[in-house]
This record gives C-alpha cells, sequence and structure tokens, in this order.
C-alpha cells in the first residue's frame, strides 16, 4: 500500500500534481490540530462531486454508530444510478471540526454495471446549535467488476441537515 501512494504522488501530470496539491495540504492540517468531538447522531443532505467519479452529485445519509465510527450511504439517482456505502472513522481536530478516513463499496446499475472500492479522506464541520453540517472530501474509486480501472478525479462537498 505505501509503495502505491509513493507511487501515486510521484505521478506527474497536471490533474494528479493539482490532486496531490491539496492532499498535502489536507494531510499537513489534519495532523497540525485537534480539540472537540462533534454533536451530531445522523444526518441527511447532498454531495457535490465531479462527473468523472461513478458516485458523483449524490444524496448523502451519515449514521454515527459511536463518536468515532460511521456509515455513509451515497445514492447517484443519474445516468449511471449508483449505490455506496462507506465506513467512516472520525477523529476530533479543532472545535466542531472533525476530520475522517475509511473505505467502502460501490455499485452502478445503469447501462454498464460496475462495482468496486472507494476510500475517503475529509474534512467534518458542525454549525454550532444550527442543524447544519458541510464536509469536504477525496473519494478516489477503483473500480474492479466491468473494467479496471482507477478514477482520482472524486472531490466533492456535502452539505446536510443534522439530527441529534
Amino acid at each position: 500500500m505505501g509503495s502505491f501512494i509513493c507511487q501515486l504522488l510521484t505521478i506527474k501530470t497536471p490533474k494528479m500534481k493539482r490532486t496531490r496539491t491539496i492532499l498535502s495540504g489536507l494531510i499537513f492540517f489534519l495532523l497540525s490540530t485537534s480539540v472537540k468531538a462533534q454533536d451530531y447522531k445522523g444526518a441527511i443532505g447532498v454531495r457535490f462531486s465531479s462527473k468523472a467519479a461513478l458516485i458523483n452529485t449524490s444524496v448523502s445519509l451519515k449514521y454515527f454508530f459511536d463518536e468515532k465510527i460511521a456509515a455513509e450511504g451515497l445514492v447517484t439517482p443519474g445516468d449511471p444510478f449508483a449505490l455506496g456505502l462507506l465506513i467512516e472513522w472520525h477523529q476530533p481536530m479543532l472545535t466542531n471540526f472533525k476530520y475522517f478516513y475509511g473505505g467502502g463499496v460501490y455499485a452502478g446499475f445503469s447501462g454498464d454495471r460496475r462495482v468496486g472500492l472507494h476510500g475517503v479522506i475529509g474534512v467534518d464541520y458542525k454549525i454550532p446549535s444550527v442543524p447544519l453540517n458541510f464536509s469536504i472530501d477525496w473519494k478516489p474509486e477503483l473500480t474492479v467488476a466491468k473494467e479496471f480501472s482507477f478514477e482520482p478525479q472524486a472531490l466533492g462537498l456535502t452539505a446536510r441537515f443534522t439530527i441529534k
């Protein structure tokens, strides 16, 4: 896994340079801070993402099993219709901020059926005293059925209503 990440970080295409810069800044920010946890149990909203990913602009449903572990379901209603499930580990950062990472599976059902794995790393923010939450993440996809391909162009911004 470490050698794969090293290879990914040495790719010289303009898109990968931009992805590498964003990822490096995010990792630096995540490693340089820590503080308090969020206070919501579940959330529903919309995740806006690049069209290149199979799981792109989606309905997002998030549920916390405990303070650190959450499941996020993603439903992309377009063509192709796609479903994704992520298990995420959340860690406190600044007040009302958490960083998270995890992985899961996805499947596309319209036209060419595709199945694959996706990872996620991001930052989650809960607005105090308002039932709103925002997150920004990188969710690369590895398609393993129908074709074998890797899609790194999967940055997303999510806005959700929270449930205590």
